[in-house]
């Protein structure tokens, strides 16, 4: 049978939904501070508790040294005591002695100290265990009671929490009562004093995420993929969506049969307008879809007009006239959430607005070519233009014919603004070639700023090469982030910063030197022998003083590189007739390299002197164009050429 220690313990588990391990080391402090403050034990002195489940008894262990006589019970135990509960203890050691019972003793202080501490513990606890459970929650729907309304926002009760609708993150026009049910986003949590702090919001655009994730298996299933949304909570949102799987329209998919599940959504968000479109790779099919319901003519994309604010460019879109307002949208509504979910800085005119202007700046470089190229088109225009005006009804036909001078006159402006913006692309390009590369790696911080100056910077800039780069381009862009800083002579703070950082030089990487390579022609095992019986035959015929062979003019080889073997095929070499008699080639000795203007002295130097001196200035190597041996010699190059030897044919 359970004790009332035991029972008291489960019965707090189960009321806070903590675990039963926190419960008893709460316990086991309350008891351990409530020991303490009882008899006033120092604090480097170590008081451990332990607590048997199966009995309820609490046994308090507190350190204490081993004496013979006892002057202190608190901080000392008689040897004879202490061997009782630790065999082997001697004079002068430390034990933990066992006080049992300690906490019946307790007075009425101590009680109080201990109730306390567990209270302060399991509270503890509970906020860990309270922000824990919800921070894994973060970016989820979650459903609660609205507790009470105030100026700040709704409290919400969440049951062992509550969570804070801020007015900022409510939807317009809904009006919220208590004991209302409240389905919202869990945008937030945080660790607080009073336990977490939990913000929701049902203005955020990931709740229409959510919102379509549960409603749609096709998206919960990875089928269909949510590729950007737009919203502007009570009124429309714009939803682009891509199929991940051949055969499912993701468009039917998020709207249902009869359009149920959209509507499940719509009446969710308080008859919020929700349009879901077909997400596109080619950025004018894109923009024409998020454009929807009105008809568009003709999309034309600048990639480079916004792209210094961080956008994807500009585009210039063309829609009938009677299209124009429904493609702006109430105050401009269409527009901007056609915008933010493209990307995209978009450009709304009619087809009469563009071709007037396209008329009025007709003297411009590129439409005064296209009037030329077509004249019968622009008059034409002007034709249907002065209809209009007067106030006579204009025909489709006619309304054709302006859209097709309108989309020409767009596009020979787009293709004349792009040839601008290349050249300045250029420029920017050469300017930043002339500042270092490590520059653009360094961040603000590194300027040395005031703390107001480099927070302005940060949100325009993203190193100091840019700010150097921008300075040399426009020094107004960098002026109107400083606007707001109330900093005296800001611009100037900045020039005189740039002027004095230290940017570290550019580690130069090591190059690496490959070994030349030289290719040689090695003859195979018959060929050799060939070579071989050559020799011989070429060496007795130098005994008999026989003209040497015609030579072949051979590239010097350069010393100490990487002979590659190359097997070539067995040629056959037939042997040459010896040709008439040519100038005797005597070497010099004493000079050290074979000259053919030298004499022959028979007194200087015997025959087999001369022959030896002969093999080694003569080379026979095998010729693979000729497809023979053939004979070189070695003589010393000159000093102009700066090389040593040279290989030159014997005449």
């Amino acid at each position: 049978m359970k004790n009332e220690f035991v029972l008291a313990i489960n019965e707090i588990t189960d009321a806070r939904a903590l675990p039963r391990d926190v419960i008893i080391d709460a316990v086991r402090t309350a008891l351990v501070s409530a020991y303490r403050r009882d008899v006033s034990v120092s604090s480097a002195q170590s008081v451990e508790a332990e607590i048997d489940l199966n009995t309820g008894m609490v046994t308090l262990l507190v350190e204490k040294e081993v004496v013979t006589d006892v002057n202190d019970p608190r901080t000392e135990v008689t040897l004879d005591e202490a061997l009782t509960f630790a065999p082997g203890a001697e004079l002068g050691e430390t034990v933990m002695a066992p006080i049992e019972d300690t906490a019946r003793k307790f007075g009425r202080i101590a009680a109080q100290t201990a109730k306390q501490i567990i209270l302060q513990k399991i509270r503890e606890a509970e906020r860990e265990s309270l922000y824990t459970e919800y921070v894994e929650r973060e970016g989820d729907l979650i459903t609660g009671t609205v507790q009470s309304v105030s100026q700040q926002g709704v409290t919400v009760s969440l049951g062992r929490a509550e969570a804070l609708l801020p007015r900022a993150h409510m939807m317009p026009g809904e009006r919220y009562k208590p004991h209302d049910k409240v389905r919202a986003f869990l945008l937030e949590v945080k660790k607080g004093n009073r336990g977490p702090q939990i913000i929701i919001s049902r203005s955020h655009r990931n709740m229409l995420r959510r919102l379509l994730e549960y409603e749609v298996p096709e998206i919960y299933n990875g089928q269909v993929e949510i590729k950007n949304i737009a919203r502007e909570a009570g009124y429309r949102s714009k939803v682009a969506v891509a199929a991940l799987q051949d055969g499912v329209d993701p468009v039917g998919a998020c709207v249902g049969m009869r359009g149920i599940r959209i509507q499940n959504i719509v009446r969710e968000l308080s008859d919020e307008k929700i349009d879901v479109i077909e997400w596109n790779a080619d950025p004018a099919i894109f923009i024409t879809k998020a454009l929807s319901p009105a008809r568009v003519s003709g999309v034309y994309l600048d990639e480079f007009a916004d792209a210094g604010r961080g956008g994807m460019g500009t585009a210039t879109v063309i829609v009938p006239d009677d299209q124009l307002s429904l493609a702006i949208g109430r105050e401009g509504q269409n527009a901007r959430l056609a915008a933010k979910l493209t990307g995209w800085r978009i450009d709304i005119k009619s087809v009469t607005e563009s071709a007037v202007s396209a008329i009025a700046d007709s003297e411009a470089k590129p439409l005064a070519q296209l009037n030329a190229k077509n004249a019968d088109l622009l008059d034409e225009v002007k034709r249907i233009l002065a209809k209009r005006d007067s106030g006579r009804p204009v025909m489709p036909e006619e309304f054709q014919t302006l859209t097709q001078y309108a989309r020409l006159a767009e596009q020979a402006l787009l293709t004349e603004r792009r040839g601008v913006n290349k050249k300045h692309q250029d420029y920017i390009k050469s300017i930043r070639k002339t500042l270092p590369e490590r520059a653009f790696e360094l961040p603000l911080e590194n300027l040395g700023l005031p703390a107001p100056l480099t927070k302005a910077l940060t949100g325009r800039f993203e190193s100091v090469g840019e700010v150097m780069l921008y300075m040399r381009l426009d020094e107004n862009r960098v002026a109107s982030a400083l606007e707001r800083v109330s900093v005296d002579d800001a611009l100037g703070l900045v020039r005189a910063a740039l002027e004095t950082v230290q940017i570290p030089a550019e580690e130069e990487a090591p190059v690496a030197v490959e070994p030349e390579v030289v290719e040689t022609s090695v003859a195979p095992v018959a060929e050799t022998a060939a070579v071989e019986e050559a020799e011989l035959a070429l060496a007795d015929e130098a005994e008999v003083e026989a003209p040497p062979a015609i030579i072949e003019p051979e590239l010097p080889v350069p010393a100490k590189k990487v002979v590659r073997e190359v097997y070539t095929p067995l040629v056959e070499i037939e042997p040459e007739p010896v040709a008439e008699p040519a100038l005797d080639v005597t070497p010099h000795v004493g000079l050290g390299f074979v000259s053919p203007d030298a004499g022959f002295d028979d007194d200087l130097r015997d025959k087999d002197k001369d022959r030896k001196a002969k093999e080694r200035r003569r080379e026979l190597v095998f010729d693979e164009d000729a497809g023979k041996v053939v004979a070189k010699r070695k003589r010393k190059g000159s000093r102009k050429r700066q090389t040593f030897y040279e290989y030159d044919e014997e005449e």
